[in-house]
């Protein structure tokens, strides 16, 4: 096997052979291993999210002032576990979703309760506490986190037929 990492499939990513001081390794997912450290002449960062659970609300729909479709959801995570005195925990998350153009206008049909898998990456904005946002910035600023959805897969089950409804003692084919 050679000592490169073209099977890797990053341009100019090399695996040395002999780790030693100043070398670096490269992970199973091609980022080095050291912080800030240079991959074969650029830099790896990767910012994205992957999220799989509930909706809290119905979508909210609007458009922006240049008219494309914005649609807003709120989506609830949670994460449990038992500690050293065998005592259950649970910790709910919110997440702010905001999808555009085509993903927005699937997502609008969205309603509370919905099965949902999220894939996008993470923004900050700053907003004023007491205002709109909008305007003259004179109120305090808070920096708030939301979700850019790219990908929205509704993972719900179809709804089943009564299967009382389908005996088929009751059509026969004869």
């Amino acid at each position: 096997m050679p000592n490169d990492a073209s099977n890797l499939s990053l341009p100019g990513a090399a695996i040395k052979s002999t780790p030693g001081l100043g070398s670096r390794t490269l992970s199973l997912l091609g980022a080095p291993q050291e912080a800030g450290a240079e991959n074969g002449g650029f830099i790896v960062y990767e910012n994205s999210v992957h999220l799989i659970s509930f909706l809290g609300a119905d979508a909210q729909s609007r458009t922006t002032r240049d008219g494309v479709p914005l649609t807003v959801l709120s989506l609830a995570t949670k994460r449990s576990w038992k500690d050293h005195e065998g005592e259950w925990h649970s910790q709910t998350e919110w997440h702010s979703i905001s999808c555009f153009a085509a993903v927005a206008e699937f997502a609008s049909s969205l309603r509370k309760g919905a099965h949902i898998y999220v894939s996008g990456f993470l923004r900050s904005r700053e907003i004023e506490k007491n205002g709109t946002g909008r305007g003259k910035n004179t109120g305090p600023k808070a920096r708030v986190w939301e979700i850019r959805a790219i990908r929205i897969a509704k993972l719900d089950r179809a709804v089943q037929e009564d299967p009382s409804t389908n005996d088929p003692a009751d059509n026969p084919t004869s």
